[in-house]
């Protein structure tokens, strides 16, 4: 059988070519900067270290608006659809037949080899994990190695809003590639579900592009964030 699927996500990102026997060779490239990658579709997350990106960091970051944090009340994560189901409809990758998470490994994964027989199922990678900087390889035997994040925790924007959007929204919140990272499954575990003044990446060189990363997706959804969160996020970009 020839060459089945070849997928190129703009310039810098990842191509992958799947193989009839299950084995992919992918090249990715450096992990992109949040800045210039605003619809999510670009793979990583570069740092921010230059003062004129900084500032435009700094820039994103105030437009967003402050609130005390609501009640939990009524939040589980089946409030945000099934998860990871390739029900959304308005963000990219939608509705295109594979599991968000799948999207997302092969989005940000290096040496992806896919289930014999399937364009979509991801069963190993290498990934550079933005938060603690280590190089993971991970299997599917593993799966918790690594998690996919929602940068926006979906129980942080449960609080700060979410709790009365229209059902469609949540979903795309939840499968939206822009507030998405795979990483290393203990950083996920021990952020939980932390605004940035109670949780940053360990690796510090990449926490001036989380917080951009956290605004630009509170921006693009109207979430509000407490007060101490904006000021930690202002922090990180000086």
């Amino acid at each position: 059988m020839s060459l089945k699927d070849a997928v190129a996500i703009f310039a810098g990102a990842v191509i992958v070519v799947a193989l009839a026997n299950g084995t992919d060779t992918t090249t990715a490239a450096t992990a992109a900067s949040p800045l210039g990658n605003t619809s999510g579709t670009l793979p990583g997350l570069a740092p921010i270290t230059s003062h004129q990106d900084k500032d435009r960091a700094r820039a994103i970051i105030a437009r967003l608006k402050v609130k005390g944090r609501g009640p939990s009340t009524g939040y589980h994560r089946g409030r945000y659809g099934e998860n990871w189901a390739d029900t959304a409809t308005g963000v990219p990758y939608a509705r295109n037949g594979c599991r968000t998470r799948d999207d997302l490994l092969a989005r940000d994964g290096r040496n992806v080899r896919y289930r014999e027989g399937s364009t979509c199922e991801v069963i190993a990678m290498d990934l550079d994990d933005p938060y603690t900087g280590q190089r993971i390889g991970w299997s599917k035997r593993d799966a918790g190695a690594v998690q996919v994040d929602h940068v926006v925790p979906l129980a942080y924007a449960w609080r700060m809003g979410a709790s009365r959007w229209a059902g469609g929204k949540r979903v795309d919140f939840a499968n939206d590639p822009l507030n998405l990272l795979p990483v290393k499954g203990a950083a996920n575990e021990q952020k939980d579900a932390s605004g940035p003044a109670s949780w940053l990446p360990p690796q510090r060189r990449v926490r001036c592009a989380y917080v951009t990363r956290f605004a630009q997706v509170a921006v693009k959804y109207a979430v509000p964030v407490t007060r101490a969160d904006k000021k930690a996020m202002l922090a990180q970009c000086r």
